[in-house]
Order: C-alpha cells, then structure tokens, then sequence
C-alpha cells in the first residue's frame, strides 16, 4: 500500500474530534491571558513589563516545538506524540494556575507552549489526510474556523472568566478538556504508515541549537524592541545579530543535514511557497488586530475589558457565517474566487475600522469586525488548503509544521511592529496637527476662547483660564493624535489584505494533484 492509499478504518469525522478539539484549546490559550496580565501582575506584586512574558513564553516555546514535530513523530508515532503533547499542555496549564510566583507562572506558560505548539500542524495534517475530495474541503473549512474563532474567544472567555471567578480558572478549564481529549485521540484517532514510530531516528541537535539561538534573542528583540528604542539600544542591535547569525545557520544546517528537523524541500513547491507567504502576513494582521483593537476600545472609548473582549465576537459570527456560506455553495465557487473575496472582505474590514472616530456606537464596531470574521475564514481556509494541495501526503506533518512555525513568528512579528506603528503614527499626527494650534487660525482662536471663558471662574484671572484652556486643547490634541494612529494603522492592514489579492493567481487549484496522477 503506497502511502497516497490510505484510509482511516474509522469514521474519518470522529478520528479529527480529538485533534480539532486540541487545535481549538491551543489557539483559544494563544489570547485568552491577555486580558488578565494586570490580575496577574497584581497577583504577583510585578510591573506590565514583567508580566508580559506570560505572553512571550508561551509563543517562544510554541515556536521551537514546531520544527521537531516530524521527528517525535517519526520517534513516538504521531497518535503517542499527539496524546503526549496534550497531557503536557494539560498538565501545565494546572501548573499555571496554582503558580505562587511569576517564574513559576512563565515556567509552566513556557512549558504549556511546549506541549500545545504541536497540536495545530498535526491536525491541519490530520485533516488534509483524512479525507478527499469536497469531504476535505469541508474538514479543512472546520480547521480553519476553529483557528480563526478561537483566538477571538479568548480575550471574551479570559475577561468574563477573571472579573466573575478569578484570573487562575482561564488555565483550570483546560484540565477537564485534555483528559477528555486525550481519551478520545485513545479511541479513534489512527497513524498511517509514515506516521507510525520508525527505528534509526536521529534528532538534528546542531539544527536544534541554532533554532533556539535563532528563536529566543528574535522574541525578546520584537517583545522588548519598542520598550528600549528599537537600535538605540545596543543591547538590541547585538541580540538582533546573535538571531541573524543562529538563523543563517538554522537553513544552512537544515540544507546540509542528513536528517534536519525541515525538508525545506517543500520550498521548491510553488503553493506552499506562495500560501505560506501569504498566511504569515495574514496571521500578522490577524494578532496585530487582535492586539490594538481592544486596547483602542479601552483607552480611548472608556471600554472595560470583558466589553471590549465582547465587541470583538462578531468575528466569530462572520466566521460561522462564511463557513454556512461554503457549505451551501460547496464546490460552485472554486478555493481561488473563496481567497480573493476573503482578502477583499479582510481589506473592507480593516478601511472600516479605520474610519472609526469617538463618536460612534457599538454597531460601528460590530459591523467591521463581522466583516473581517468573514473575511478571515475565506482566505484561510482555501489558502492553507491549496498551500498544500500539491504534496505528497509523506510531506505534509513536515510541511503543516514549518508552515506554522512561520505563520507563529509572523504573528509575532506583527503583534511586536504594531507597537512601533501605533507609537509612530502618533508622533506623526500630533506633530501634523500641533500646527495648525496658532492664533491665525481663527477654529483655534474661537475654540480658545470659549474654553478660557468657562474656566475664568475656576482659575481667577484670564491668564490662568487661558492656560487651561490651552492645556485641554493640547490634551485633545493628544487623544486625537493617538486615535489618528489607530485609523492609520487600521488602514494599513487593509492594504496589506489588499496587495495580497493578485498573489492568489499563483495558487494553483486541486486539479494539480488530481493530475499528478497519485
């Protein structure tokens, strides 16, 4: 039996439950602590700084476990590698809530990534194997709505969760989930023949070093970068050097290795190449988004955290009602129309939120987020398909797991750049709008004046009042600044989206592989 041959013994629906199940506990951890890092830092009497690594552990760890996946695979099996992966998330994610320090807490956090990074690239290989024709389409079409919504979920969970029970029960509901998912990957889920444990398995060490001096200084680098000046800092500029040097020697030791951690083989195929590109700015907007909205929310419309968790669930309503959308349809509209609608709804999504101001209501918010939650199932979905279409089965745990090891620094890249692009955008607003704060302007003039008159009561004398009615116009200068920020930065995602539409010619469709003749 070739490999192309197999086919699971079992319902092919209940052998992805454990592995969709495991995805959607992953990617919902991926977001659901960011709206509890002040309970923590409160909890452990440390700074936001310091807390953040919460965060960054999490992604760190996720990102070096990646590249190995083919290698436990092939070591363990990949169903034994699958349950062990969940048992370690799952025990960690106990650990994380009875954490009594913020070491312990980024210890368990790091560990956590370590188990659960494993778990999205096995299913996306677990999905595309599983099945054929139109039924992939439709697994794929679940694959990529659990990636797209549970991330969604997690600020609304993690907010609604701290404020009614308390900050360590984000980690304690993932217990009972991996013990149920670990029984039931037990019970159905199947390796097929490539995927079994094979002897004379090597582990590329040398390979493993330079990821980890690759991947560790980058994340601290983007984690920290803005915080310190980006290259003002010298401390930066020589922990963006050790990354350079460790990831030039990652590729060179994976192209010269007998048995590196990635075949960068599946390079040479032109959707992977093209799909995986595309994913790792899409998954950039995707975090970057899901990083500044809520803040934009907080700090300039008064927003609580669960409110602003809350404003972003209509993304989650999108995405179920694009996945409706596919499974009506089915195949009438072919992966390639699917991506290039979802890009421009993704585009849409994001000029709309740029054109938000202070005087909106929540139906402003509601109306672009559900778009983009559209819009997000429609690219991923056919792109992560087509991505991969054209490998060989053999290819794709080695190909899903560089895929998303790609797509996590992406993510990482852009939630870190948005920072920089907010500040920027800010300095660039406030020092476009401070000119037009002079006497010949007659808006200024007239608004300076009617401020200075309601507070010559409070300040005794028109000097006073007029100072403080130019300091709240400074203070509204600032608020307007920052909002610009946010707008400019909305927008740019939207071209980002945008400029990505004519690469999805380059896809080719699933008729290549038909062609190749399996």
């Amino acid at each position: 039996m070739t490999t192309e041959e197999w086919k699971p013994s079992v319902n092919p629906w209940l052998l992805i439950l454990p592995v969709m199940l495991a995805t959607f506990m992953y990617a919902l951890d991926e977001t659901v602590a960011n709206v509890a890092l002040p309970h923590i830092a409160g909890t452990y009497s440390v700074s936001s700084q310091e807390s953040i690594w919460v965060l960054t552990s999490y992604l760190m760890a996720s990102s070096i476990v990646i590249p190995m996946i083919d290698f436990f695979c092939k070591f363990l099996g990949r169903k034994n590698f699958f349950m062990l992966g969940v048992f370690i998330f799952t025990i960690a994610s106990f650990l994380c809530g009875i954490s009594n320090s913020i070491g312990m807490i980024v210890f368990a956090r790091a560990l956590q990534g370590f188990g659960g990074g494993c778990l999205m690239p096995m299913a996306q290989s677990v999905c595309m194997e599983s099945f054929t024709g139109e039924a992939r389409n439709k697994a794929m079409a679940v694959f990529g709505l659990v990636v797209v919504v549970a991330p969604i979920l997690g600020p609304v969970m993690g907010g609604w969760i701290t404020e009614n029970w308390s900050w360590p029960y984000i980690f304690f509901i993932n217990v009972p989930v991996g013990f149920i998912c670990i029984a039931l990957a037990k019970m159905y889920l199947e390796d097929p023949p490539y995927a079994k444990k094979q002897k004379g398995t090597h582990l590329d060490k040398f390979g493993f070093l330079w990821l980890c001096i690759w991947l560790i200084p980058l994340q601290i680098v983007f984690d920290k970068g803005n915080d310190a000046d980006w290259f003002n800092a010298p401390w930066i500029c020589w922990l963006t050097a050790v990354a350079v040097f460790g990831c030039i020697l990652f590729f060179i030791s994976q192209v010269k290795g007998k048995n590196p951690l990635v075949k960068l083989d599946v390079l040479k195929d032109t959707n992977f190449l093209c799909g995986t590109g595309m994913l790792i700015l899409i998954n950039a907007v995707l975090l970057a988004s899901l990083a500044i909205l809520p803040q934009m929310l907080q700090n300039m419309m008064g927003y609580d955290a669960f409110t602003s968790g809350l404003a972003i669930m209509p993304r989650g309503l999108g995405a179920f009602t694009a996945l409706a959308i596919f499974g009506g349809l089915g195949g009438k509209i072919s992966y390639r129309n699917y991506g290039i609608i979802g890009l421009c709804c993704l585009g849409l999504g994001g000029w709309m939120l740029g054109e938000l101001n202070l005087q909106i209501s929540m139906m402003n918010i509601v109306i672009p987020n559900f778009v983009f939650g559209v819009g997000l199932v429609f690219t991923m979905m056919p792109i992560t398909t087509l991505s991969c279409i054209t490998l060989r089965n053999d290819q794709m745990t080695n190909a899903s797991g560089f895929q998303n090891l790609l797509k996590t620094i992406g993510g990482a890249i852009g939630t870190s750049l948005v920072a920089t692009m907010l500040s920027r955008f800010s300095q660039v607003h406030q020092h476009g709008l401070v000119k037009s704060m002079h006497d010949l302007n007659p808006v200024y003039s007239e608004r300076l004046s009617a401020y200075a008159a309601s507070f010559i009561h409070q300040a005794g004398d028109m000097f006073n009042a007029a100072y403080m009615a130019g300091k709240m116009l400074y203070n509204q200068l600032i608020q307007q600044s920052a909002l610009c920020a946010y707008m400019t930065t909305f927008k740019v995602f939207a071209a980002a989206c945008f400029i990505l539409v004519p690469f999805m010619f380059l896809l080719k469709g699933e008729k290549t592989k038909e062609q190749q003749g399996n």
